[in-house]
């Protein structure tokens, strides 16, 4: 059987890593190597994409949402008016989750492989896609050999594969680094402001763009302090709002590090088997999305 094994690649370490076990484990002809792409990565993704190709010799499939229904990832938010919702980042949603479930209706496959490392959390987001979308036929190789995101750097230096950029300047994944993430957390904003200003004023001026065309707060962080949540005060904005000086911005909260994010696969927001982490606590998730 030819090209049975679809492999998800994100431009992560991890997705780079479970796609050449798959390969080894499966053989090259079954394996059929796609990423998803936002149009919003780092030109440096697309170096990692031409090495990971050669490591594999095999090319890896683009597939994209951008130049059909919408014209970027900031068409995305101001058609939703919206950054997050209850099951995770809208952009995700909407330029990788159901762009990836359109393909997977569209093409015949085995199995679906996912980049989930070898981690408590992603272990238990693994048992939640198992268990909520079974149609996927989910592998995770990664798992099956104990593999973390350390191992996987590893893997690719030993392999003598650069790591991404946004890993080499601090970050703890390499998902759309165009406008930054929007399910970054405090940490990643606050060294987004430090090292990346003109990112951060961009996406500073995006939450303030949707506040106005929404009518209400539009914001991806809020505070997790109990005073916040006694005051009913709680989102966060990265720069601070005319119109709502209750309201804190990113100045006024504690340093904290950056903490590391899902890679941006395809199922973002599939975590539904345990309570949120510490990075997703600081997330403004919209619960009265329509």
């Amino acid at each position: 059987m030819k090209n049975d094994i679809i492999c998800w690649w994100s431009g992560g370490a991890t997705s780079a890593v479970a796609c050449k076990i798959a390969i080894d484990t499966f053989g090259i002809d079954r394996c059929r190597i796609v990423m998803i792409d936002t149009k919003n990565e780092h030109h440096d993704t697309y170096r990692f994409k031409k090495d990971c190709e050669k490591w594999y010799g095999k090319e890896i499939e683009v597939i994209t949402e951008i130049g059909k229904d919408y014209s970027s990832i900031k068409d995305v938010w101001r058609k939703h008016k919206s950054l997050n919702v209850a099951h995770g980042a809208i952009c995700s949603t909407q330029l990788k989750r159901r762009v990836r479930e359109k393909w997977q209706n569209k093409n015949n496959y085995t199995h679906q492989v996912f980049g989930f490392e070898f981690d408590k959390k992603e272990m238990n987001r693994a048992l939640s896609l198992e268990k909520n979308h079974a149609k996927a036929k989910p592998i995770f190789p990664l798992l099956m050999v104990a593999y973390d995101k350390n191992k996987c750097f590893e893997i690719l230096e030993e392999a003598k594969i650069e790591i991404p950029i946004m890993y080499q300047m601090g970050f703890r994944n390499n998902n759309c680094f165009g406008t930054g993430c929007v399910q970054g957390g405090v940490g990643y904003w606050q060294k987004m402001k430090r090292d990346l200003p003109q990112k951060f004023n961009d996406m500073a001026d995006m939450e303030h763009e949707l506040t106005e065309l929404r009518g209400k707060p539009v914001t991806m962080l809020k505070d997790q302090s109990k005073k916040a949540k006694e005051s009913g005060n709680v989102l966060v904005f990265l720069k601070k709002h005319p119109d709502y000086p209750q309201l804190k911005c990113i100045d006024d909260m504690p340093q904290v590090e950056v903490e590391p994010l899902f890679e941006c696969n395809g199922f973002c927001g599939v975590n539904d088997l345990i309570p949120r982490s510490k990075t997703e606590g600081q997330i403004n998730f919209d619960f009265d999305f329509e």
